[in-house]
């Protein structure tokens, strides 16, 4: 690992223009980081979980938190919702949310949810390098 910061924290109010903003800082890091090629899925991944803030979060208020792993990185959303995401069934394509967290399935290491101590949900996923 670089000499480096090895991790970033945003405390925020999510809008619909959010996540670009995110998603550019994560770039950056992990360019910073020397793991650019990282960059596609973990650039999708904390989209999506940003946006699901925006869409069921609703004070919209929430951390990211990214950190750097001996593996990859690790992107944590917290808020304080305390509904777990659900993905849906693979065979249910007409449905109109749960699809984002099966592309995140498709595109990431692993991720996963648990409530927060305090209250709320973290939900996270790790991208690990090649």
């Amino acid at each position: 690992m670089n000499a480096y910061i090895s991790q970033w924290r945003l405390d925020l109010t999510a809008s619909a223009h959010s996540a670009r903003h995110v998603r550019r800082i994560v770039r950056s890091l992990l360019r910073e980081w020397e793991l650019p090629e990282l960059s596609d899925a973990a650039e999708l991944g904390v989209t999506e979980l940003v946006a699901n803030v925006v869409r069921h979060v609703p004070d919209r208020r929430c951390v990211v938190l990214v950190l750097r792993l001996e593996s990859g990185v690790r992107v944590e959303v917290a808020d304080g919702a305390s509904g777990l995401p659900c993905p849906v069934p693979e065979s249910d394509g007409e449905a109109e949310c749960g699809r984002g967290l099966a592309l995140l399935d498709a595109v990431v290491g692993k991720w996963g949810a648990g409530p927060r101590s305090g209250g709320g949900k973290t939900v996270w996923f790790e991208c690990v390098k090649p």
